[in-house]
């Protein structure tokens, strides 16, 4: 301990708060009822008496002076330390019971916030002297107060209600709710330089970490596509508009864009990876935009100096390691040693031998065993250099056994012929008839010592096998990168693919990871070897933001997505598929017809008669979908798909472009009563598809789900469709057979599958076959997959099982599945599980 103040006494201390502007400054709250600001050296400045406890205090991180203070009178006091008075410059009155916290604005200057045990949390403006807004939902005392340090109007707070809510100060609308915590949240922290990844802790035991870049979306979407810095970096008079889309405000950001504008070369690169580690959590984002840095060329005297502890790219792994072990070799230590904790000269050189037998260094790796004494351990690998250097290796020991006096000398002279050295060591000792016993052996030619011939060869034999030396090097990086997913740890796994230059299987993990921002950003760097895959990505983002639920205009997302897929070369299918979703006026739906270069309403449905008189069907239902009957595209859709199904050799391939685009259909015009027919059989028929599609990807988890939901509706709708229950359920039992998936008793023995149900299984396999981006077979795994998501025990309506990781809740509020379950179901089949027609939106 460096210093101790008591001028509390015995009274409890709730809060300590050191002076942002001037470090020389603390502040201590207490019981007794006062705020004591005294100097690093003991030195009392001021002693403000409040009339009963003292719970919080917050320094002004715009006024150096200023700090404010939250009592059990349920007041909030502001106090300036440059006048001599005691007294509070202002006292804030309103809220019901004892104030807690209380938390300055870091952008907007005279702004705080105060929460209470009257369960909300208080906006007040200093400048104005009244409170601008009362933040109502938390049922319990509020504890954690967080402004966000770039959004000037996000504000985090945490609640013995166990939950964390996110607000939008503007106009007091909660933003989020999160609900993982199993007690009392007290306090919430923002990570130093990546301000939208927050910390909370809690009495049960845990500190959880979230994101919140989901709520910027605009900002991320402004930035992969390249749009004016007014729309991505602001002031905060601008971000304060209500309905405004996010902007940055503060420090971090604008570092970026000061540093990005000194740059003359690489600046979109730059901007994707600064912007992307600001909104990334903490979890080998930086390391990945190394690596990416590395496969685009960039010169490796720009590599970080901590690039090395990190999962580094082929070319460098012998180098930076070999680097490594002889750093540890060089012991530097002082005449007081290497302090306490260090690590000694002897673990320092094991360390640098394991890092050298791992590299196959060899010889390396010998001098080292030798330095530490394990002679043995050095020759048993010796003649891994050389016979001639184990030779070598054996002399020396022999040599120093030899100064020893040690007998153990005899084998080593013996291995290595030295019959003369050993004939002198015996007689200098005396021991005569042992030298003479060995002079005999070896006149009778039983020593010998170790040929070593040369080699005349040219080639050597080792070139041979180099390609099957690559393959083992991709196999093991799989292998990690597959060990890191199960994990959880997505970027990671990425980590490991681009370490071998696998930019494919690098944007499937962050893929199925669903990190998708991070996936379109790596994927722009990356450039033509990782296209597919992000055009993939981009696809699902439009997705995402066409049907989020969020205070902002729905017309700020609908142009969102709009960008988002004019990213995608040949995108007028997937921005037909945004047009016909969106549900806007005809005058909004027009214009953004035009913003995608697509016809008007009206034009649209000329277009559909004419294509469905000549029978062009996908046309048809494209232009109807477009048109302002879009549910005139159903029945024509329908009818095709059911022709294809009742043929012998249909495929997924043949009717899945149809019913993914009849799944656009405005949700308000495919839940009308009219159409109820129609609606029944697009589910039924996408669910079933969503199966065959399920089983192709190896979605495991969801297949007899897919199948169940499919066979429900069947049994509970009228629908005419060439579907069978009972043939369902056949194809479930073959494919849980052929997968040995079915969980048989122990008590019976396993029976392989029949010849029938190969034949079968392989039918339906041949019925799957689509064609994918390589590397996305594969269930989805989330961060956080292996932890248990909430306070509460949610189970599965998938398989009535506990969810272990985080939860998606269905359009009833009630029934969850696994996010990982919601994303691959998303994937194959984007309407709910509980059959509404409602697409579900998990990403």
């Amino acid at each position: 301990m460096i210093t101790r103040f008591n001028e509390h006494g015995k009274n409890g201390i709730f809060c300590v708060a050191w002076s942002h502007k001037d470090s020389k400054r603390i502040a201590t709250c207490s019981g007794d009822g006062f705020c004591i600001i005294r100097t690093l050296d003991g030195k009392v400045l001021h002693k403000y008496k409040h009339p009963a406890a003292v719970f919080g205090c917050d320094w002004s991180q715009n006024n150096k002076d200023m700090i404010a203070t939250g009592c059990e009178d349920k007041n909030v006091r502001v106090y300036y330390l440059a006048t001599s008075s005691d007294q509070p410059l202002k006292v804030f009155t309103g809220h019901t019971a004892k104030v807690f916290h209380v938390r300055w604005s870091p952008l907007r200057e005279g702004i705080l916030c105060s929460g209470s045990d009257d369960g909300t949390v208080r906006i007040w403006d200093y400048t104005q002297d009244a409170c601008i807004n009362v933040l109502s939902g938390h049922t319990a005392p509020v504890r954690g107060l967080m402004w966000n340090t770039e959004v000037p109007y996000l504000l985090t707070s945490g609640s013995w209600d166990y939950t964390i809510r996110v607000w939008d100060t503007r106009d007091g609308t909660c933003l989020d709710t999160v609900y993982d915590h199993g007690a009392d949240v007290y306090g919430l922290t923002c990570h130093p330089s990546r301000p939208f990844t927050m910390a909370s802790c809690s009495r049960d035991s845990t500190v959880r970490l979230w994101s919140l870049t989901p709520l910027i979306a605009p900002i991320v979407v402004n930035i992969l596509t390249d749009h004016s810095w007014d729309d991505i970096i602001g002031n905060t008079d601008r971000a304060m508009v209500p309905g405004a889309p996010p902007l940055l405000c503060g420090k971090i950001s604008k570092d970026i864009k000061q540093e990005l504008d000194k740059l003359s070369s690489d600046v979109r690169m730059k901007k994707l990876r600064w912007f992307s580690e600001c909104f990334s959590p903490p979890g080998g984002s930086h390391n990945l935009w190394d690596l990416v840095a590395v496969i685009n060329g960039q010169d490796d005297s720009l590599l970080p100096q901590n690039y090395g502890q990190g999962i580094m790219h082929m070319k460098h792994l012998v180098r930076f390691k070999t680097s490594e072990a002889q750093e540890l070799t060089i012991v530097k230590m002082s005449k007081f040693g290497g302090g306490i904790g260090a690590p000694s000269k002897e673990e320092r050189l094991k360390n640098a031998a394991e890092i050298h037998i791992r590299l196959g260094q060899i010889q390396r790796y010998c001098e080292l065993m030798v330095e530490l004494g394990e002679w043995e351990k050095a020759l048993s690998v010796a003649p891994g250099v050389s016979m001639k250097y184990w030779k070598k290796l054996m002399q020396r020991r022999a040599d120093q056994l030899m100064q020893e006096g040690n007998d153990d000398v005899i084998p080593y002279c013996i291995a290595t012929g030295e019959v003369k050295k050993l004939v002198n060591f015996f007689t200098s000792r005396g021991q005569l008839k042992e030298a003479v016993l060995v002079a005999q052996g070896a006149c009778e030619g039983n020593i010998h010592g170790p040929q070593i011939a040369s080699i005349n060869n040219a080639a050597n034999s080792d070139n041979d096998n180099i390609e099957k030396y690559w393959g083992m090097l991709h196999r093991v990086c799989k292998e990690l990168a597959e060990w890191y997913f199960q994990d959880g740890r997505a970027v990671l796994a990425a980590c490991c693919h681009l370490a071998v230059d696998n930019a494919e299987l690098a944007m499937e993990s962050l893929i199925r990871g669903n990190e998708l921002e991070l996936a379109v950003c790596v994927g722009t760097v990356l450039g033509e070897s990782a296209s597919k895959a992000t055009h993939y990505v981009l696809e699902l983002l439009a997705r995402k933001y066409m049907t989020t639920a969020t205070c902002f205009p729905s017309v700020a997302y609908r142009d969102l997505a709009a960008r988002l897929l004019q990213m995608i070369p040949d995108n007028e299918i997937l921005l037909a598929k945004l047009c016909a979703f969106y549900p806007g006026s005809s005058a909004e739906i027009n214009d953004l017809h035009e913003k995608c270069g697509l016809p008007t309403l009206e034009e649209c449905k000329e277009l559909a008669e004419s294509a469905h008189a000549e029978g062009e069907i996908f046309q048809a239902v494209k232009y109807y979908l477009l048109s302002p009957e879009p549910e005139k595209a159903l029945p024509i859709g329908i009818t095709y798909v059911k022709e294809q199904l009742s043929s012998p050799d249909w495929t997924v391939d043949s009717v899945y472009h149809i019913l993914d685009l009849l799944s656009y259909i405005r949700t308000d015009r495919l839940i009308l009563p009219k159409c109820s027919e129609e609606r029944n059989e697009l589910l039924i028929l996408c669910g079933y598809i969503g199966a065959l599609l399920a089983i192709g990807r190896q979605y495991s988890s969801i297949v007899p789900a897919l199948y169940e939901y499919t066979s429900q509706l069947l049994k509970r709708r009228e629908v005419s469709v060439p579907l069978e229950i009972g043939q369902l359920c056949r194809e479930l039992d073959v494919w849980r057979n052929c997968t040995y998936l079915l969980k048989m008793p122990e008590s019976l023995p396993y029976r392989p599958p029949s010849e029938a149900h190969k034949r079968e299984y392989n039918q339906l396999l041949s019925r799957t076959k689509e064609e994918l981006i390589k590397g996305l077979e594969g269930p989805d795994y989330v961060t956080g997959s292996n932890l248990p998501s909430h306070s509460d025990v949610q189970i599965s309506c998938f398989t009535g099982l506990r969810i272990q990781g985080p939860a998606f809740f269905l359009e009833d509020g009630k029934s969850a599945i696994s996010l990982n379950d919601a994303l691959m179901w998303a994937k194959v089949n984007p309407f709910s599980p509980l059959g509404t027609g409602i697409r579900i939106n998990p990403f």
